[in-house]
């Protein structure tokens, strides 16, 4: 082994200089001040995917398949992948066609449009009794109804809104959006924990201005951010994981703001709305 003069490597190494600023939504960029940053050998969203590797999101299709609901309903979950069965977006996906086909829709239609019987609404013509002793009877007039309320909701969309109040009781979201929550802590977690022993090459806080800095960097390919913090301004919240190319004996600026920021978000309240 070769070993260099203490001098010469100082030549070779390089040096980031970086300012880490924040602007609330119409507001003047402000100071991350004293913060850790720091400067990895690995994007941190490359090493979440190597995490992944060990432990891989939840399977919606799994998630559906263990439900306590109709298999009409699974098909559309599966059809939409999609669980969250309220909001005008969720509604609005909706055809006559799946509302009559599937069970829990129908129902909650026919709860919440309760009024409309008599003012037009179909009424089935098809009974209980018929189903043995006119099979062909009953599955003809039972089409016939099926058909006549796929035309009622065709020609009065209106009456598709707010039936999705109706099926609360069967809308899985809450319970997946919790694994979903649970995964990605245990992914951010795991990566964090991975960033630090494996990819960790320096740290550094910044000061009151924003400003903070890694000497003594060998040259080579880095990305500079934040394990596990956010730099909070008004209603903003942001992270960053930012590409920097160190050259030898050179020093390397990098400005953090919103406009290259991995994660720019608003406060939970304003997310949810």
């Amino acid at each position: 082994m070769i070993l260099l003069p203490a001098s010469f490597a100082a030549q070779s190494a390089g040096r980031i200089e970086f300012t880490a600023r924040v602007a609330p939504t119409g507001g003047r960029p402000e100071p991350v001040r004293q913060m850790t940053f720091y400067l990895l050998r690995k994007s941190l969203e490359d090493i979440r995917v190597e995490v992944l590797q060990s432990a891989p999101a939840p399977d919606l299709d799994k998630f559906i398949d263990a439900l306590g609901v109709s298999p009409e309903l699974k098909a559309w979950m599966k059809k939409h992948h999609s669980v969250q069965l309220s909001g005008e977006d969720f509604t609005k996906s909706l055809t006559p066609e799946d509302i009559v086909e599937v069970p829990e829709y129908f129902k909650a239609y026919m709860t919440h449009n309760a009024a409309f019987r008599g003012f037009g609404f179909p009424e089935p013509k098809f009974k209980a009794k018929d189903l043995d002793s006119n099979p062909e009877k009953y599955k003809a007039q039972k089409e016939e109804y099926k058909q006549g309320v796929i035309k009622f909701i065709a020609n009065t969309p209106d009456t598709v809104k707010g039936m999705d109040l109706d099926l609360i009781d069967v809308n899985p979201y809450t319970k997946w959006e919790s694994l979903e929550s649970k995964q990605r802590q245990l992914l951010d977690s795991r990566a964090f924990q991975l960033a630090q022993e494996r990819y960790l090459v320096a740290q550094s806080d910044t000061d009151l201005d924003g400003h903070g800095s890694f000497a003594g960097i060998a040259p080579g390919n880095y990305w500079v951010g934040m394990l596990g913090a956010e730099a909070i301004s008004g209603d903003v919240r942001l992270h960053w994981d930012v590409p920097v190319t160190v050259r030898r004996g050179e020093t390397a600026q990098v400005e953090l703001s919103n406009l290259n920021a991995s994660r720019p978000s608003i406060d939970a309240q304003n997310s949810t709305n």
